[in-house]
């Protein structure tokens, strides 16, 4: 049986007592928390670290939720930020691209396509992808944040800001300045192109990365 509570009723429940609550919250957003940090951290072991450190901190904090923005957002933020920490920590700067199962642990549905596709365009645009998230795992993890959020799990600035607890601006500049090393890395920077210019019609490399990739919920570990 679906349980009908909002999300903040679920978080607020938890915070009484409910020792399901929780859970059941968790289990409504897991599939794009788990995007999201697998994307961010770039494999799984450690995106599956990323999201129980986000998780474990979420659980621990909710009684501080003060319901200035939707508990998806909250969620999102908390996850994102304890996989920067692990990424500063680390000092995390890979760059082979991400394992083979990454169609089958990563994807949303409202990133996929439905429509067939010839075998040798999958082909292309696969190795294609793996390109740009190799270049992508090269950039500061501000940076790489920003793009995983706008481009590869098509949030806008503003729900990225808020996920990121910043300026709009600052989503802007850090995705602006990631298109543009992106370009570089890949040896795509055309001479006299200005990668602001790609906000927000073009949403530039990264956005390949999103464009192909079959359906399949991810499980956190």
């Amino acid at each position: 049986m679906t349980d009908e509570r909002t999300d903040a009723e679920l978080l607020a429940a938890h915070v009484a007592g409910d020792t399901a609550a929780f859970g059941l919250l968790f289990a409504r957003h897991r599939d794009r928390l788990w995007a999201v940090a697998l994307r961010t951290m770039g494999n799984p072991d450690d995106a599956a670290d990323g999201l129980q450190d986000g998780l474990i901190a979420a659980y621990r904090r909710a009684a501080s939720f003060r319901g200035d923005a939707q508990v998806t957002t909250w969620l999102h933020r908390v996850v994102v930020n304890a996989c920067l920490d692990r990424l500063r920590a680390a000092k995390v700067r890979r760059a082979e691209p991400l394992p083979d199962d990454l169609d089958e642990r990563g994807d949303r549905g409202s990133l996929a396509t439905s429509a067939p596709l010839d075998p040798a365009d999958v082909a292309l645009a696969h190795d294609r992808r793996r390109q740009v998230v190799a270049a992508l795992n090269e950039l500061p993890a501000d940076q790489r944040a920003a793009l995983v959020l706008v481009d590869m799990e098509g949030y806008s600035v503003a729900e990225a800001a808020a996920m990121l607890d910043c300026a709009e601006g600052t989503v802007k500049s850090r995705c602006s300045r990631g298109r543009a090393r992106l370009a570089v890395l890949l040896g795509m920077l055309a001479p006299g192109r200005d990668p602001d210019h790609e906000l927000p019609g073009n949403p530039g490399p990264a956005a390949t990365v999103r464009s192909t990739e079959p359906r399949g919920p991810p499980t956190p570990a």
